[in-house]
């Protein structure tokens, strides 16, 4: 079997494990690509500090530190934990470019990267609360 069909096959498997480990919603996200409503989530307006980490594998995405009110529904944050954290994909599904922006080891959706966002970066990660899992401190 060729690498590109194997590929396929893995990604086909993979997304039938995560189909049944994961809620229909972080599925719809995380593996589809989907969005959630703005303003539904529940990280929306948090302001309590600690990590934000990947809901489907733990990993550690975003500080506190960084989040930020941008007053478009999603929460959104100027820079990732680590550079190893998100990685970057070109997005091109609404007819127009943008940069999606998936977890860094599992290689699920979590949203989508602007050039619009506050300093010291200029970026505005804006991310799922679905795909997070705010790890408080104490």
């Amino acid at each position: 079997m060729d690498e590109d069909k194997q590929s396929l096959r893995f990604d086909k498997l993979k997304k039938e494990e995560m189909k049944k480990k994961l809620s229909p919603e972080l599925y719809k996200i995380a593996v589809e690509k989907g969005t959630e409503a703005p303003f539904s989530g529940k990280y929306v307006f948090t302001k309590d500090n600690g990590v934000y980490k990947c809901l489907v594998c733990g990993n550690p995405l975003f500080s506190s530190d960084t989040k930020f009110e941008s007053n478009t529904g999603w929460p959104s944050f100027y820079d990732p934990i680590n550079p190893d954290s998100v990685k970057y994909h070109e997005d091109k599904s609404m007819g127009v470019g943008r940069t999606e922006i998936t977890c860094g080891k599992c290689g699920s959706h979590l949203g989508h990267v602007f050039d619009d966002g506050p300093k010291p970066t200029g970026k505005r990660y804006c991310i799922n609360c679905v795909s997070l899992d705010l790890k408080k401190e104490k």
